[in-house]
């Protein structure tokens, strides 16, 4: 969230477009959405497969995927940055 561009604004584009309507960085959480499922279910959604256990990178993610094949569970925490908003009425 504190990746800049050379113009000096926000990398990500959800964050910059947030900062030019007037918003300021709020508290990033690292562990904001829990998605679980089988092991199963998480090769169908990332389309690759996970023969043993481990943290994984996968396409699209904001963070590893954590494997447990003994458990048959396949858990990820998306990370989230909060912006405020103001809003004067």
């Amino acid at each position: 969230m504190q990746c800049t561009r050379e113009d000096g604004s926000a990398f990500d584009p959800w964050i910059r477009t947030h900062l030019r309507l007037g918003a300021t960085l709020g508290p990033a959480l690292p562990r904001s959405l829990r998605i679980s499922g089988t092991v199963g279910e998480r090769e169908a959604w990332t389309k690759m497969r996970f023969p043993e256990s481990g943290e994984s990178v996968f396409r699209s993610g904001l963070a590893t995927v954590r494997v447990d094949t003994d458990r048959d569970l396949g858990e990820y925490w998306e990370p989230n940055v909060w912006l405020t908003h103001h809003v004067v009425t």
